[in-house]
């Protein structure tokens, strides 16, 4: 099911060329986002590999050496850098649309995709996966569903103002580029 939030009135062809999606660790993000980019011949950009990138060390390590709010800043700023690109799609980090403004930054400059998931379908995802994840590392089922509750209830009110919110059970990207042509 997808949720159009907004009027597309001043929705133009030149945002479009600019796709951020947005939701919770362990939402597909990533995996949607670099299928989808290659399905509409689109770049892909993760944001958090990006950092990593350019700061030369892993987000844990600049939490660790720098802080969270350093990370906000290099986080903020590289996506500035990105509204100036065309034909990008972008997976931003969880936490992403929920500091110094962003999810404004990107529904301004781009189509906002919120890719939900209930909490126990993300405990899932988080739980098996093969990715480490240093907010969750640790932490038993029981404790990763609370987890999981209460940070994406603190998120949520960021997430819901998304353009579009997709229930991402078995989404495809497909259907995200239906959306999108459709829009």
């Amino acid at each position: 099911m997808v949720q159009n939030q907004t009027d597309n009135s001043a929705w133009t062809g030149k945002m479009k060329s600019r796709i951020f999606l947005i939701g919770f660790m362990g939402s597909g993000k990533s995996t949607l986002g670099s299928k989808l980019a290659r399905k509409i011949g689109f770049d892909f950009v993760d944001m958090d590999q990006l950092i990593e990138e350019t700061a030369g060390m892993r987000i844990p390590a600049i939490f660790n050496e720098h802080g969270e709010q350093i990370f906000r800043k290099w986080e903020h700023d590289i996506l500035l850098e990105l509204c100036d690109r065309e034909n990008v799609v972008v997976s931003t980090g969880g936490g992403a649309p929920c500091h110094n403004d962003m999810i404004r930054i990107m529904n301004d400059h781009g189509a906002t995709i919120y890719i939900q998931l209930p909490p126990l379908a993300l405990k899932d995802r988080l739980f098996y996966s093969k990715t480490e994840r240093p907010l969750i590392k640790g932490k038993s089922e029981p404790e990763l569903v609370e987890f999981i509750t209460t940070l994406l209830g603190e998120r949520e009110k960021y997430y819901q103002q998304a353009r579009y919110i997709v229930n991402g059970v078995n989404l495809k990207p497909e259907e995200l580029a239906a959306l999108l042509e459709g829009s």
